[in-house]
């Protein structure tokens, strides 16, 4: 089998994946929070300031869930209250592994993924770049 240049690279550890977590999750969140802020400035507290609240979170999570094996339509926790925010921090928390996976493929995904076997990376998924 040909060395894959893609998962030659070594696997993140457990810091470097919550830093950039972390950067996804603030990268989205601070944004939202003050477009909140602008829209209650100018119009008031309301519906139109809640909805301004989510709209980043929620087209981010449409944007980065089919690479994390979650459906588009899972954004749409987000209306739900704080349940949005832990769908999200899954799918950076997977996103920040990437092309790595630790969990299993979806079976639209299966034919895609490869079960990796060397010593290092020995348990891990790898969905090549070249797939969406």
């Amino acid at each position: 089998m040909p060395e894959d240049p893609l998962s030659s690279r070594p696997a993140l550890r457990r810091a470097p994946r919550t830093f950039i977590t972390a950067l996804l999750v603030l990268g989205v969140v601070v944004p939202s929070i003050i477009i909140r802020e602008l829209i209650e400035g100018a119009m008031g507290s309301g519906p139109l300031a809640d909805l301004g609240w989510v709209a980043v979170p929620m087209a981010a999570t449409a944007w980065l869930a089919p690479r994390a094996s979650y459906r588009r339509r899972d954004a749409l926790w987000w209306l739900a209250g704080g349940f949005g925010l832990y769908i999200f921090v899954v799918i950076a928390w997977r996103v920040a592994f990437m092309p790595y996976r630790d969990w299993p493929p979806r079976p639209d995904e299966a034919s895609r993924v490869r079960w990796l076997r060397d010593s290092q990376r020995a348990g891990l998924w790898c969905l090549p770049t070249a797939a969406k």
